[in-house]
């Protein structure tokens, strides 16, 4: 280990001139007096304040990124690393680079991705917006931990460290402040062993504003989250407005439901009806973005993928599909039929509603079977 090139500590570094000179050197302070043999590289992105010459004075490795962003500056520097290890943090000052030792001796033990935690660590006054400290980052936190059944407790910590060869696997590719969480998801998905150490943070040493905007990078993290959590964002909602459609509008189709004070009737069951048709859809549209994500290389194939074709195929959907059309055309009949008796004339539309308002949305739902059979068959071509 001590004759190659260990560790690589990356800077993202975009007119930090006035505390870039600080991270450099107590980088390489850490690197000595650790005797790690390792490098400093600076990931510049498009400067224009000197921060490049402050680099290449101290001997760190400066690599020019034109592409701007967060996510493009880490990249950057981290495919150009030689370590066998790399560590990466903010060069605002806000970080102890002379405190890297937990990083690697997490590293050195195995773990593909360790984390900061700056809740565990401390946060000193002033160092975190009152906004990230208490609302965005423990939320985002948290629907980091839901969605992807993952222990960390500060999934925008700036400082982590991991091996290059677990960076190649997690294959990431955003460019923005949301690279931070992709890294985390990207690292669960890929059943990459996580841990967390903790560290502080301390008011960073410019006197400029930061880059991070509040709303508008919260908003990146929170829909990267969601994106990537399909059965979040599209099954469980899908499933929850199927079973509330499906008992609520076969209950309404037989008998009214009295209350006290109102009664739902067959105004409720258009509702009802619709919520089926909609959480059909978004269970529809889960499936369809799965397939996407995985044949494009956007989330890792799993297993439990791989089988699901075996259960879920073009036959099947199919006769599910034409079985509803056949439903629908028959309950259609028995709308005609019943209007035919009148002939013709005004109907009793509490009775005939609730035949018609089945037909329909039988006819809908065969529909939307049929298409999402073919095109599912489509998208899975690879697997059949």
């Amino acid at each position: 280990m001590r004759n190659k090139l260990e560790l690589s500590i990356v800077m993202p570094c975009l007119d930090e001139a006035e505390t870039l000179q600080t991270c450099i050197r107590k980088s390489f302070s850490f690197l000595n007096k650790h005797n790690v043999v390792g490098e400093v590289i600076v990931a510049d992105n498009g400067s224009v304040d000197g921060s490049q010459k402050i680099a290449e004075k101290l001997q760190a490795k400066v690599i020019n990124v034109k592409n701007k962003g967060y996510g493009n500056a880490l990249r950057g520097g981290i495919e150009v690393a030689s370590g066998t290890y790399i560590i990466m943090a903010d060069a605002d000052d806000s970080y102890d680079f002379e405190k890297l030792q937990p990083f690697l001796e997490q590293l050195r033990n195995g773990f593909d991705l360790v984390m900061g935690n700056r809740f565990k660590g401390g946060i000193e006054k002033g160092a975190m917006p009152f906004l990230h400290k208490y609302l965005g980052n423990p939320v985002l936190s948290f629907l980091g931990r839901l969605f992807y059944k993952t222990n960390i407790g500060d999934f925008h910590c700036g400082l982590r460290g991991f091996s290059k060869e677990a960076y190649a696997k997690m294959d990431l590719k955003t460019t923005g402040m949301e690279f931070a969480s992709e890294m985390i998801v990207k690292a669960k998905l890929n059943n990459l062993s996580i841990t967390e150490v903790p560290t502080t943070l301390k008011p960073d040493g410019r006197t400029r504003k930061p880059h991070l905007n509040t709303w508008s990078d919260g908003w990146r993290h929170l829909r990267f989250l969601m994106l990537y959590a399909p059965n979040w964002l599209f099954l469980y909602p899908g499933i929850i407005l199927v079973i509330i459609g499906f008992i609520l509008s076969t209950i309404l189709i037989f008998n009214p439901l009295e209350f006290k004070k109102f009664t739902l009737d067959i105004h409720t069951l258009l509702y009802t009806s619709t919520f089926l048709l909609i959480g059909l859809q978004f269970v529809i549209f889960f499936g369809l973005t799965k397939i996407f994500a995985v044949e494009n290389g956007l989330l890792p194939k799993s297993k439990r993928y791989s089988k699901i074709f075996k259960y879920i195929n073009l036959e099947k959907g199919l006769i599910v599909g034409f079985s509803l059309l056949v439903c629908g055309i028959l309950l259609s009949i028995k709308g005609v039929l019943i209007w035919e008796g009148k002939d013709f004339g005004a109907l009793n539309t509490n009775t005939t509603l609730k035949i018609v308002i089945p037909a329909v949305i039988a006819l809908q739902l065969g529909i939307q079977a049929i298409l999402f059979s073919l095109f599912f068959s489509i998208l899975g071509l690879k697997n059949n």
